[in-house]
C-alpha cells in the first residue's frame, strides 16, 4: 500500500514538472534593462551626493610623522582651511592655496603639502618632515 501511495505521489510530481511550459525568465526583457538603469542612475546620483557632502562639510585626519610627531588636522573644506594641531595640543588654521595635485594649506611659517595618504609639514623654524595619514 505505502509503495503504490509512493508511486502515485512521483507520478503526481511528474506530470506537474513537465506539463508547464516556464515563463520567460526575471532576467529576460525590457524591464530588467529598465530596473538595471535605474540602479545605475541610483549609483552616481549616490557618488555625486558622497562628493557634495566631503566637499562641504569637515574631516579629520592624523598624521604620523617621521619626527615621531602626531598631528590632527581639520580639513574645513566650505571654508578652504584646516586646523593642524600637534602632539602638544598647539593649533594653527592655514589657508588654502590652489594645488596642481594633491592638497596644499599655509600661514606664515607653516604649510602642509601632500598627496594621497602622504604629506610634508612644515612647521615655523623646524625643517619640514614627511607624515603619513593614519585613519
Amino acid at each position: 500500500m505505502k509503495s503504490l501511495v509512493l508511486v502515485a505521489a512521483l507520478t503526481c510530481l511528474a506530470t506537474a514538472a513537465c506539463g508547464q511550459k516556464p515563463q520567460d525568465a526575471p532576467t529576460d526583457g525590457d524591464s530588467v534593462r529598465e530596473r538595471a538603469q535605474e540602479a545605475q542612475t541610483a549609483r552616481r546620483r549616490t557618488g555625486a551626493e558622497a562628493q557634495d557632502r566631503a566637499l562641504n562639510r569637515v574631516i579629520r585626519t592624523v598624521y604620523l610623522c617621521n619626527n615621531s610627531e602626531r598631528l590632527s588636522v581639520d580639513f574645513d573644506n566650505p571654508r578652504q582651511m584646516a586646523t593642524v594641531r600637534n602632539s602638544s595640543g598647539e593649533a594653527v588654521d592655514l589657508y588654502q592655496e590652489r594645488a596642481a595635485e594633491g592638497i596644499w594649506y599655509k600661514a606664515s611659517g607653516y604649510e602642509l603639502r601632500g598627496e594621497g595618504v602622504m604629506a610634508t609639514w612644515t612647521s615655523d623654524g623646524r625643517p619640514p618632515t614627511d607624515c603619513r595619514a593614519v585613519d
